[in-house]
């Protein structure tokens, strides 16, 4: 557990993540009712359909950052992609053999990152991806991005990550900026 100010980040295995679900829903429902993402109720009831199953991943790694109250202010989870993931066949343009190979250990899968409003900007977001990657033994981080979340993309190419494409990675999603970040 790292702390700064009045805001704490904490590490969580699925088992924890699973217990904070609530905490996890809350940012995740109020960051995404903004636009670009405009998700609805529906939209947060179908996520967190994926998260439960998501969070039983062996590897699955979350972070949740409070204030000093215990008020949810972000979040960030994902894990590692195995060696038949479909990440790579949602790209709208093919990339190399190399690129896509995955052995269950090669790549994390950043699947959410998210601060609420009035958290933003404080570097909430860093503490929690740096969180999340602690210790990872992967060699790269991957994610997608949506393209009009411009301070997202902004932040994560500050961080190092490159665009490596473009996917749609869900029927009837807009198309998003795959996002690849070098570890080692």
């Amino acid at each position: 557990m790292t702390q700064r100010g009045t805001v704490t980040v904490r590490s969580m295995d699925g088992s924890a993540a699973t217990q904070a679900e609530g905490s996890f829903r809350l940012v995740y429902s109020e960051a995404f009712a903004e636009p670009p993402y405009d998700e609805t109720e529906t939209d947060v009831a179908n996520a967190f359909r994926r998260f439960r199953s998501q969070t039983r991943k062996r590897a699955f790694r979350a972070a949740l950052a409070r204030t000093g109250d215990g008020e949810p202010v972000g979040m960030a989870f994902g894990y590692p992609l195995g060696p038949t993931t479909g990440w790579w066949h949602q790209l709208t343009k093919p990339v190399s053999p190399e690129m896509r190979r995955e052995d269950g250990r090669r790549t994390f899968g950043l699947m959410e990152l998210a601060v609420r409003g009035p958290w933003r900007r404080q570097g909430v977001a860093r503490r929690l991806h740096e969180a999340l990657l602690a210790d990872a033994e992967a060699e790269r981080v991957l994610l997608n991005v949506h393209p009009g979340s411009r301070a997202a993309k902004a932040a994560y190419r500050a961080w190092g990550y490159r665009k490596v494409g473009e996917a749609c990675p869900w029927e009837g999603a807009e198309l998003h900026d795959v996002m690849l970040l070098d570890l080692k």
